[in-house]
């Protein structure tokens, strides 16, 4: 029977394991974030044609710091880009009209994946409802999105009591309210991607540019566990 205790360790896209049973998650991680974001968006990308590392960093954190304020961070994740995270939505505001940075031309933009957070929750009274019906119900707690999990059996699908919930904020609530249930949440936890070529984490197979096959068994290059 699948228990809800092995959930953190079993949530993912596809996971074998368990006797008998597939568990999957029929999206991709992508397509599961909420397409509308909401005003407890922290993280932004500015970007400007003029790539900043051209640009002194010490004059642009005074210029971050004169027009919006002193932020939580400031990074660049690639060349042109800064990540910044803002310390209240007053900057939040600001950051979004801002065009211009002193005499650069900037573009800011809400981060795709940063200002999310994913939970499970684990509740039979649910079991029932459809994923539309759970995001509109849960729609003030800001839930943007819901999957249910389901699991493989005898070549059938089967929804289970599992859904994993997308919060239009970076911050994971503890628990729910549907109605007069608590529903407590655990982090959502997504299976590393591995490659079954040179056996490492962090890529696949499609990708891998190792020279040679290593054994998945013995860790040896030049033959192929059966």
């Amino acid at each position: 029977m699948f228990q809800s205790r092995w959930l953190p360790s079993l949530v993912g896209l596809r996971v074998f394991g368990v006797v008998g049973i597939q568990i999957s998650l029929p999206f991709c991680m992508a397509s599961s974030f909420c397409t509308v974001f909401s005003a407890d968006a922290k993280f932004f990308i500015m970007s400007t044609p003029e790539t900043f590392p051209e640009v002194s960093p010490f004059l642009i954190h005074k210029l971050i710091l004169s027009t919006i304020g002193k932020v939580k961070i400031v990074k660049k994740p690639k060349p042109g880009d800064l990540l910044i995270e803002v310390s209240n939505p007053s900057q939040a505001a600001t950051l979004s009209k801002l065009t211009t940075l002193g005499s650069l031309k900037v573009n800011n933009s809400v981060h795709k994946n940063l200002n999310f957070s994913r939970g499970v929750i684990s509740e039979r009274g649910l079991k029932k409802h459809t994923e539309s019906e759970l995001v509109q119900e849960l729609s003030n707690q800001k839930v943007c999105a819901a999957r249910r999990i389901q699991i493989k059996r005898d070549g059938k699908l089967i929804p289970t009591q599992h859904v994993v919930l997308t919060f239009s904020t970076p911050e994971l609530p503890k628990l729910i309210k549907a109605s007069y249930l608590s529903c407590p949440l655990k982090p959502y936890i997504p299976n590393q991607a591995r490659c079954f070529k040179c056996q490492k984490f962090g890529h696949r197979q499609q990708t891998c540019r190792g020279a040679s096959t290593i054994c998945a068994k013995f860790s040896v290059a030049g033959h192929v566990s059966s």
